[in-house]
């Protein structure tokens, strides 16, 4: 049906409406394209820094490379600590899943997760779904595999596998001794406790920085233009331990606790004159290689974190005083009381019975009584004012964390019978090396020296960069005073008193025994002991300075049974196994065959390693390698089984050649099959 002719609008009104319409689309496209330019100004002029920054981060890439960790050498240079090159995979699983091929000109992309696990599984034994789990998962990065040795890495390493990159890590090995000194790093290489904790800035060196870019099909190259900084290798650090002195007391250590069925022991050896410690070792220790091993109780460096009373070692301190206040002479006669005396309703017995004897003979006998009675003759104020003087109540300043300074109340702060106790070792307590520290004062005509373990550290090209020195403290009592302690007291002692078992064939020993009963739950009434010996020799000329401590011992507890001969086995053993104190000592002696224990040591476990690599690390454990093949090549298969003891020197026959495809670790003598721990 048509429209009435009076219904159709008119001409100029339709032409209104066009314009309208055409003017609202022209100011829409004006509008967009004001916006396109104000976007495209924003982005190249205004705000082009912060767009070139995305760009960057989406094309670059910066990559921390770890700079090596500096060593820790012994005093003689020979290694404790040192860290080996391993390599560490990872991947893009997005990447991995997506990519790319070109087929017939087109761009397609095809996910090769199921391939890459099959590689990855080929090579290191483990499932290929183990891999695939990996590479499923929704992230940028998953670690395929860490720490691997270099020469069982390459092949993957020269792959160029899409979507999966490596980088260079640190592994830390251990020579396996002074554990609780020298610490642990974690598996990030970062220190966990002893001298790897305090000098962990110093050990990591310099992290280099390497900036990557990324091609249009994902992978990456080192990008042009771009500052590239070098890692830079950390501080080696050299200790004043000797690595066979320090061997000797670990192993006499591990004997004492096995004899007497003790729940830990404690030796340090030290150098009267400088204050370096040659040997620190406690017992129990952890396997240093192998972090399952770790446990807190275990990595406890308890000659400096563990304080006990000290029983009748301390009766050197009354001893000095007495001396030097009292003008007490070693003939001078004294009431003993017939081994009893009753202080303050209190109890002291001696364990032999003299109504009189020589102060001289209290010391040698290590009388209780004697030593009480001249602490309260001294009073409080002058008796306080010595063991001050000989370090008690105050760390020592070793360069160690975790040092603990003991307690050692204040004089007001005493009840009336704190003195007494405390001139025979009781109310107060201190650290094994704190007790050594006095005695060395003692050896060092009355000079008392800072003890240190770190002797110097030096850059990678050997140059030394800090340097410690032996350091005064202060001095504790006169020369006269020292010399007459040792001749008069401390030597006899050993020769004919409690401390008979210290003696050291050829050599005059000066030292004190001290059996202490430990206060347990709030009593002294348990049946447990800390039995000790510290000495020094020569007596008339000393050079070394020893403690031996054994907590809890079970089938004995007295110090002379317990802890002297320990220390005369450890003063045997050091001075058969070293040319330099023989000579500084002008003996001959005849204990070479004592070393004979010492000399076993551990297989290290070879599989994946060069050549090269393996026959270093069998010099530096102390063993020799035999080997078919040729240096350049990978340990396939070793004689000894890894972990087993054997002695030192003895040959270790290794094969090398090119591994095999799927070969996941080596046949050892025992016919199975190792993989390489670490």
């Amino acid at each position: 049906m048509n429209r009435p002719r009076d219904a159709e609008p008119p001409e100029g009104a339709a032409g209104k409406e066009f314009g309208l319409r055409l003017g609202v689309v022209a100011l829409l496209f004006a509008g967009l394209l004001v916006a396109i330019v104000f976007q495209l100004l924003n982005i190249q002029v205004i705000n082009v820094q912060k767009y070139k920054n995305m760009a960057t981060r989406q094309h670059e890439r910066e990559v921390v490379e770890v700079a090596k960790r500096g060593g820790i050498v012994d005093r003689s240079g020979r290694r404790l600590a040192e860290s080996v090159q391993k390599i560490s995979f990872y991947a893009d699983p997005y990447l991995v899943r997506n990519t790319p091929v070109h087929t017939n000109g087109r761009k397609d992309t095809v996910n090769k997760a199921s391939e890459v696990a099959r590689v990855f599984a080929r090579h290191f034994g483990k499932s290929r779904r183990y891999y695939s789990r990996k590479l499923r998962k929704k992230g940028r990065f998953v670690w395929m595999e860490r720490s691997v040795p270099i020469a069982r890495a390459q092949e993957l390493m020269d792959a160029g596998i899409h979507g999966v990159s490596f980088e260079k890590e640190q592994q830390r090995y251990y020579l396996n001794i002074a554990s609780q000194v020298i610490g642990l790093t974690d598996r990030d290489n970062r220190g966990i406790s002893g001298l790897e904790k305090k000098y962990h800035d110093e050990l990591k060196g310099s992290e280099g920085i390497k900036v990557f870019q990324r091609s249009a099909t994902g992978e990456r190259f080192l990008a042009a233009g771009e500052e590239q900084i070098d890692a830079r290798e950390g501080l080696s650090i050299q200790l004043t331990i000797d690595a066979d002195t320090q061997a000797i007391v670990e192993d006499e250590l591990r004997k004492a606790v096995e004899a007497v069925k003790a729940k830990a022991a404690i030796g340090i050896v030290m150098d009267v004159t400088t204050g370096e410690i040659l040997a620190m070792a406690n017992y129990p220790v952890f396997n240093m290689n192998n972090r399952g091993s770790y446990r807190p109780d275990k990595a406890r460096n308890r000659a400096i974190t563990d304080a006990f009373e000290p029983g009748s070692t301390i009766k050197i301190v009354m001893a000095s005083a007495a001396t030097e206040v009292l003008s007490r002479s070693a003939e001078d006669s004294l009431d003993a009381h017939d081994g009893m005396l009753v202080i303050h309703r209190r109890v002291i017995r001696d364990h032999e019975k003299f109504e009189r004897m020589t102060f001289r003979d209290a010391m040698v006998h290590s009388s209780n009584i004697i030593a009480a009675k001249t602490a309260m003759e001294l009073g409080p104020d002058t008796f306080y004012d010595y063991i001050k003087r000989f370090g008690f109540g105050e760390k020592t300043g070793i360069d160690l964390i975790g040092e603990m300074s003991g307690l050692l109340r204040k004089p007001e702060e005493w009840d009336k019978t704190t003195l007494p106790w405390m001139g025979y070792g009781y109310a107060f307590t201190a650290t094994p090396l704190q007790v050594l520290q006095a005695y060395a004062a003692i050896a060092n005509d009355g000079v008392m020296m800072r003890p240190y373990v770190v002797s110097r550290m030096l850059d990678a090209e050997g140059s030394v960069v800090r340097e410690t020195g032996p350091k005064k403290v202060r001095r504790v009592v006169r020369p006269e005073t020292a010399e007459y302690l040792r001749n008069q007291y401390l030597e006899p002692i050993v020769t004919e008193g409690t401390g008979r078992a210290a003696a050291i064939h050829g050599v005059s020993v000066a030292g004190k025994t001290g059996t202490a009963q430990k206060l347990k739950n709030g009593s002294y009434h348990q049946r447990a002991y800390v039995a000790s010996f510290v000495g020094v020799y020569p007596a008339d000329e000393p050079k070394i300075a020893a403690i031996v401590v054994v907590d809890e011992p079970k089938t004995a507890y007295y110090a002379s049974m317990v802890a002297a001969p320990v220390f005369s086995r450890i003063g045997s053993r050091m001075i058969a196994s070293s040319e330099p104190l023989k000579r500084a000592l002008a003996i001959a002696s005849p204990e070479k065959e004592a070393l004979d224990s010492l000399k076993a040591v551990a297989v290290p476990e070879l599989g994946g390693l060069r050549g090269r690599d393996a026959r270093r690390l069998l010099e530096w454990t102390g063993l020799v390698m035999e080997y078919d093949g040729s240096l350049k090549d990978v340990v396939t298969g070793q004689g000894a089984v890894p972990g087993s003891m054997v002695d030192a020197g003895v040959p270790v026959k290794v094969t090398l050649g090119m591994q095999a495809e799927g070969d996941n670790g080596i046949q050892s003598a025992s016919g199975a099959v190792r993989g390489h721990r670490w």
